[in-house]
């Protein structure tokens, strides 16, 4: 079946919500509720909880008390990749871009000791607010779309405009050669998954380290800012919290916005991809118009796209590597892990073909 073939999912349907948690995922209730009257500010149990359906990477839990409702991420069961699943992180970003005003969670505490329910974890408000998947965003209006695209173009700029060392996310990462570490990083822990030989992806790996673009600022990336990482305001197009900082560090916001900007290019799916559609007609801002307002509200370059498009489909093919040895070794989190694993071969054929445009020898 080609891929423009398949049938679309519904996403916000599939993916938006929580169900019962499965007899694999259940946590130690009593240890945990200990663990919240000691960190919580706040906190009055008992605790109820279910899990999102979403989050293939980190388990989320939704924990309910007769007076607030809170978010637990965790690290997946099972053997686990250096560097993987990086909770702290997630929390350490959230409590330094909290205070700020920028729209994230609170981040209310973070535990490192894996007695208590099996492995790190934090713990964040729950942000009450719109979950939106598709991309083309069908239920909107052309004036709603692009004020929702715009509040996700200036959301982003905003992040990139922060000042790491004056949040104290100074010590965040490397604040210089982000794509080159990157590179490093996704082929290693590519090699780490892989599950059969692709010659392209070893092309990749071998070219993209060679052609780096210079990096002209440094600032907090997130790593994998879409569409469905983010909460929207109940009844304002805008944002009210963007979820799901495990990839994010220091390094360069251009690399950062133009894996953003894949979705102008990817095609519709039910999720973010946009790629094909009539962008002016459905009042979108076209993948010009959205380069033309990140680069007006920061000043950056424009950047040179189909290197960034190849590097950036690279790392997205290292990453679902990643999911796609979890499914192999029986420990993936979602339901919808496997659909995902097999993106693997795609991603990287689509790489290939932007590096191609981008100078690379055939």
């Amino acid at each position: 079946m080609a891929e423009s073939d398949k049938p679309m999912i519904d996403y916000e349907t599939e993916m938006v919500g929580t169900i019962d948690v499965p007899e694999r995922d259940q946590l130690d209730l009593e240890r945990l509720t200990d663990w919240f009257a000691t960190n919580v500010e706040g906190f009055e149990g008992p605790i109820s909880y279910s899990k999102f359906k979403g989050g293939q990477s980190n388990p989320t839990y939704r924990i309910d008390t007769p007076g607030a409702s809170y978010v637990l991420r965790r690290q997946p069961f099972g053997k686990l990749l250096p560097s993987a699943h990086a909770v702290d992180r997630e929390y350490k970003a959230m409590a330094a871009l909290g205070p700020t005003g920028f729209p994230v969670p609170r981040a209310y505490g973070l535990c490192e000791n894996p007695e208590v329910i099996g492995s790190k974890f934090f713990v964040m408000s729950l942000a009450d607010g719109r979950s939106l998947w598709n991309g083309a965003l069908p239920d909107y209006s052309p004036d709603e779309r692009r004020e929702i695209y715009h509040a996700m173009i200036d959301t982003m700029a905003d992040l990139h405009l922060k000042d790491p060392q004056a949040i104290g996310l100074g010590d965040y990462g490397k604040p210089t050669d982000y794509c080159a570490r990157q590179i490093a990083r996704w082929s290693k822990q590519y090699k780490l998954s892989e599950t059969e030989h692709m010659p392209k992806m070893e092309r990749l790996i071998e070219w993209l380290p060679e052609t780096i673009p210079p990096q002209h600022e440094s600032s907090v990336v997130h790593g994998d800012y879409r569409l469905d990482n983010m909460i929207f305001d109940k009844t304002e197009n805008r944002v009210l919290a963007v979820l799901d900082w495990e990839l994010s560090t220091l390094g360069d916001p251009i690399a950062d916005f133009s894996y953003f900007m894949l979705n102008w290019v990817n095609e519709p799916d039910g999720r973010a991809g946009i790629g094909g559609l009539d962008h002016a007609a459905l009042g979108i801002p076209t993948r010009e118009e959205a380069v033309e307002r990140y680069v007006a509200r920061t000043g950056y370059p424009v950047p040179p796209m189909d290197w960034y498009f190849a590097y950036n489909l690279f790392r997205l093919a290292g990453i679902l590597q990643g999911i796609k040895k979890r499914v192999i070794d029986g420990t993936a989190s979602s339901a919808h892990a496997k659909q995902m694993s097999e993106r693997v071969g795609p991603l990287v054929d689509r790489a290939y073909m932007f590096a191609l445009d981008a100078g690379m020898p055939a």
